[in-house]
C-alpha cells in the first residue's frame, strides 16, 4: 500500500493545480471571447458543446443519461439558476471590468451561500467566525466597488455608469447561482455529478442560446482563431478538465481543502489579468481583495452551529464557478 502512495499524492497536487489553474485563468479567456462575441453566443456555445462532451462520455462509461420527468426537470431548473443565471451577467460584465475584479466579486460566493443558508427555515447557523468572515466579506466588497461607485456618480461619463451596471450584473448572478446552491443541496437528487453537470450545462447553454437568437446577436459575432481559442479553453479546461479534476477531489480530500479553490481562483485571475491583459486594480480594490479572501477564508473554515464545516456547504452541491 505504501508503494502507491507517492503517486497518490502526485495525482491530488496535479488534481489542485488543475482546479487553481484551469478555473483561473477562464475569466481571462472570458475577457478575451466577449469582446469578439456577444456574452449570450460565448456562454451558450461554451455550455453547449461542454455538455454535449460530457453527456457523450457519460454515456460511454455507461452511466445513466436519463431519469423520471421530476428529476429531469429539476437539473434543467439548476442549471438555469446557477449556469445560466450565475453565468450570463458575469460573462457580460467583463466586457466592462478588469477579469481580476470580475474574479474578485465571484469570489464573494462562499458569503452568500453561507448567509442565505442561515436564512432559510431550518438552515445551518454560522458560528462567531463564520459571521466575521461575513463582515469582511461586506468591508471587502465596499473597498472593491468604491472606485466604480465614485467614478459613476460623479461627471466623469458614460462607461463608468456601465461599469457600475457589470458589478451589478454579477453581483446579481452569483446571488443566483448562490440560491441554486442551496436549491441543489437540498433537493438531495441522486444523480452521477457528471450527468447532472452535463444536463445543467445543456439547459444553460440552450437558454442563452435562444437569447442570442430572439435577440438576433448572431451578425455581431466574430468567428476567427481568437474567439475560437477563448471557447476551446472555456470547454476543454474550464468545463471539462477542471470540473473533473473538482468532482475527483471531492471523492479524495477534504472538503476544506477543496473549497480552498474560492481563495486561490481570483488571486490567479488577478495575476493573469495583470500579465496577459495588462490590467491592474487601484489600491482600494488590492485592500478589497485581501479583506474578500479573508472572509472566504473565515467562512470556509468556520464551524456550523450543527457541528458541520461550512466548506461542506460551499461546495457540497455538483458545481463550479467560471
Amino acid at each position: 500500500m505504501q508503494a502507491h502512495a507517492p503517486p497518490a499524492r502526485f495525482a491530488i497536487l496535479l488534481a489542485f493545480a488543475s482546479v487553481y489553474l484551469c478555473w483561473g485563468a477562464t475569466y481571462a479567456a472570458m475577457s478575451i471571447g466577449v469582446r469578439l462575441l456577444p456574452a449570450t453566443i460565448l456562454a451558450g456555445t461554451r455550455m453547449s458543446v461542454a455538455a454535449l462532451i460530457m453527456l457523450a462520455f457519460c454515456a460511454l462509461r455507461g452511466k445513466q443519461l436519463f431519469y423520471s420527468r421530476s428529476i429531469m426537470a429539476r437539473l434543467a431548473i439548476l442549471g438555469v439558476l446557477m449556469l445560466f443565471g450565475g453565468n450570463i451577467g458575469l460573462v457580460w460584465a467583463e466586457k466592462y471590468l478588469a477579469s481580476g475584479l470580475a474574479a474578485l466579486l465571484v469570489a464573494i460566493v462562499p458569503v452568500y451561500v453561507a448567509v442565505i443558508e442561515s436564512r432559510l427555515p431550518g438552515g445551518e447557523q454560522l458560528r462567531p467566525r463564520g459571521i466575521l468572515g461575513v463582515a469582511f466579506g461586506f468591508l471587502g466588497l465596499i473597498a472593491l466597488l468604491w472606485p466604480t461607485l465614485h467614478a459613476a456618480l460623479s461627471t466623469r461619463g458614460h462607461s463608468f455608469r456601465l461599469q457600475l451596471l457589470a458589478v451589478v450584473a454579477v453581483l446579481l448572478g452569483k446571488l443566483s447561482w448562490s440560491c441554486g446552491s442551496v436549491l441543489f443541496r437540498r433537493m438531495q437528487l441522486e444523480v452521477d455529478p457528471l450527468v447532472a453537470a452535463g444536463w445543467e450545462m445543456m439547459a444553460a447553454g440552450l437558454c442563452d442560446l435562444a437569447i442570442a437568437t430572439v435577440t438576433w446577436q448572431w451578425p455581431h459575432a466574430v468567428w476567427n482563431a481568437e474567439s475560437a481559442g477563448a471557447i476551446g479553453y472555456l470547454v476543454l479546461f474550464g468545463s471539462l478538465l477542471g470540473f473533473s479534476c473538482y468532482i475527483w477531489l471531492i471523492h479524495h480530500v477534504p472538503v476544506a481543502k477543496v473549497a480552498t479553490y474560492a481563495y486561490v481562483n481570483p488571486v490567479i485571475a488577478v495575476i493573469l489579468g495583470a500579465a496577459v491583459l495588462r490590467e491592474h486594480l487601484r489600491t482600494s480594490e488590492y485592500l478589497g481583495m485581501a479583506a474578500v479572501l479573508c472572509a472566504v477564508i473565515l467562512v470556509t473554515s468556520s464551524q456550523m452551529k450543527s457541528g458541520r464545516p461550512a466548506a461542506e456547504i460551499e461546495v457540497g452541491p455538483v458545481e463550479y464557478e467560471a
